[in-house]
């Protein structure tokens, strides 16, 4: 944490993919900037990370996926939540605040 960057926690990495697209379709790199943003640059999600999960979560029904054009001109794929996808951030979201509720009356203890 030396760089001011934070290791994300295992089972994380969907979560944040899942809640960067739910607005709108984006693109491999556009997911992990949306990351990067949406944590205030605390988070960075490499591409040796990013890829994999999304072909685990395409595979597993989350997301899907469909060729599209840059605004340069270049190919790129868009990502794009299911219905089971919706559904899974739901429930990540929910474990994660009880999650972060517990470690906050933990280090909060005197």
């Amino acid at each position: 944490m030396a760089d001011g960057n934070v290791d994300l926690l295992q089972g994380t990495l969907d979560l944040l993919i899942l809640k960067a697209i739910a607005t709108g379709p984006l693109h491999g790199w556009a997911i992990a900037k949306r990351i990067q943003q949406m944590s205030k640059d605390a988070l960075t999600v490499g591409q040796g990370s990013l890829y994999p999960a999304l072909y685990r979560m395409e595979e597993r029904g989350y997301i899907t996926s469909e060729p599209g054009v840059s605004a340069e001109g270049r190919r790129i794929t868009l990502y794009t939540p299911t219905a089971a996808g919706r559904k899974q951030l739901a429930q990540k979201i929910e474990t994660w605040e009880t999650f972060a509720a517990a470690m906050r009356a933990v280090i909060r203890h005197a």
